[in-house]
């Protein structure tokens, strides 16, 4: 039990009880009952969420300025009632100027995430993951568990492409190969696959060693049908678009178009927001993936605009918020195992950052999306399989 002294409401100063107020107006509470109320051990952090919006809030939440039972609950009521957009400040107004007029995800940044947050570690990650180590949202239409869900979302995918034996695929953003290594063994195709971090492709070069899969550690602007040997059938990224950035979006998509035969379909499955102008969450951006950037179904309509052919949208974004929570329950069960290389500070982060999104999934503030596209639109039209 948490016995740390708590902030009483008398004690607040008038911005305090401004922030208090807005916090009512989405359900929340300062110590009340609820499991998403808010426990005040320090009430500066109000100010500072005031002032920085989350990275204020997330910064205080890992220092152990103030604690809830449910994460995910305050943060789909604080999205819900939009409270996000009611923080304006010159420095999170800054942060969403610099994110319109630098490009962040060059080429020379591309490599930041991967080293921040892809390397932490394989074991780390097998832990909090599935068995195939699938990165990205589930399809828990008729799964009961993460491991059905992730398998489900992939033979989704497989379904939606129409792999055929002996096809070739460009998988860019690859993970640590659980599409691949899945494609590969139901459907007998062969496989490229590129990412950013070099602990992926250590793994998915030992575990799928049998089969005709090749793993490389390599950025996306360097691919061709040169360095390809030669076009290929299907193009496939799985929760790497949102590293991408909307400086880079059609670049992108000139790659896809560049790479894939004249007949070819790709898939892009990303996250999604609902606004287009929008700041690149500040506390995510700083301490889980750096020089991320979520896009609008406008930003990517954009991109595709004269280059690709948008043959299918689905959107399944509320899955995403049961698969988040059983990385969680993962992460929390595993955490023992973790706790002396990366410390209490690590944990209460990763803590933040899951139930963070899990609360956003659930209050569809975020979105997750499957696109299938085509160079030239499919003859006769493409139909989805059921």
């Amino acid at each position: 039990m948490d016995t740390r002294a708590l902030v009483p409401a008398s004690a607040l100063t008038a911005s305090q009880r401004q922030v208090a107020e807005l916090l009512a107006r989405a359900g929340i509470g300062l110590d009340g009952a609820n499991p998403w109320d808010m426990r005040l051990h320090d009430a500066t952090v109000l100010d500072d969420a005031l002032a920085r919006g989350n990275l204020g809030l997330g910064e205080g939440y890992v220092a152990g300025l103030w604690d809830c039972d449910s994460l995910d609950g305050f943060f789909e009521r604080l999205l819900r009632a939009h409270l996000e957009r009611e923080a304006h400040s010159p420095r999170l107004a800054w942060h969403a100027l610099h994110a319109k007029l630098v490009n962040r995800q060059n080429r020379r940044h591309a490599w930041d995430v991967g080293r921040a947050h892809y390397d932490l570690g394989n074991d780390f990650f097998a832990a909090m993951l599935d068995p195939r180590m699938a990165y990205s949202c589930g399809y828990w239409r008729d799964a009961n568990t993460l491991a059905e869900a992730q398998e489900a979302k992939l033979e989704l995918v497989c379904r939606k492409l129409g792999l055929k034996p002996g096809m070739r695929v460009l998988d860019i953003g690859c993970g640590w190969g659980s599409f691949m290594g899945y494609a590969a063994e139901r459907y007998g195709v062969h496989c490229i696959g590129v990412t950013v971090s070099k602990e992926q492709v250590a793994f998915a070069r030992e575990r799928y060693a049998g089969l005709p899969l090749e793993f490389r550690l390599q950025d996306y602007r360097e691919l061709s049908p040169d360095t390809l040997d030669g076009a290929v059938d299907r193009v496939v990224s799985i929760g790497m678009f949102e590293h991408v950035g909307r400086r880079n979006h059609r670049a992108f998509m000139r790659v896809v178009r560049c790479c894939l035969a004249d007949d070819g379909l790709a898939l892009l499955h990303t996250i999604g927001k609902r606004r287009r102008n929008t700041t690149i969450d500040p506390w995510i951006d700083k301490y889980v993936f750096p020089n991320g950037d979520l896009p609008s179904i406008g930003q990517i309509g954009d991109a595709i605009e004269d280059v690709l052919v948008a043959e299918d949208l689905h959107n399944f974004g509320a899955d995403y918020d049961r698969t988040l929570m059983a990385w969680h329950a993962n992460f929390e069960a595993a955490w023992p195992r973790f706790a002396e290389m990366h410390g209490e500070a690590f944990h209460r982060q990763w803590r933040y950052y899951l139930l963070s999104c899990a609360g956003a999934f659930r209050a569809r503030d975020l979105q997750l999306w499957q696109w299938v596209l085509s160079k030239d639109g499919v003859r006769g039209g493409y139909r989805r399989p059921e």
